[in-house]
Formats: structure tokens, sequence, C-alpha cells
């Protein structure tokens, strides 16, 4: 999986992304903040994660 840029934006909130979540039907890119909140409640039906918040200053 190619890291995530400064292209990559969130899709809750347009922010930089640094995490992304690949279901079964599609993916999602989310910010640090975001994927916070909604992380925990994806990681079950997660095909895989891809977490690059430590990446974040």
């Amino acid at each position: 999986m190619r890291p995530l840029t400064a292209e990559d934006r969130c899709d809750a909130c347009g922010a930089q992304a640094y995490v992304r979540v690949v279901m079964p039907y599609g993916e999602f890119l989310f910010c640090g903040h975001h994927a916070n909140q909604h992380l925990e409640k994806l990681r079950e039906g997660a095909v895989r994660i891809q977490d690059e918040r430590d990446r974040i200053d």
C-alpha cells in the first residue's frame, strides 16, 4: 500500500489524511481527529488499516 501524502484528504473534513481504512466495499481516508473518532468502530469490519498518525507533529 502506498504511503499517504498531502494530496490524500480526509473524507469527513478535507484535512490531510493519516489513516486509510480498507473495507470490503471500499476505503475511507481520515485525518488524525476523525480516525480517533471512528477507527474503533471500523476496525471490526476492516480488511486493512494503514495508520500513519505517528507522522503528525
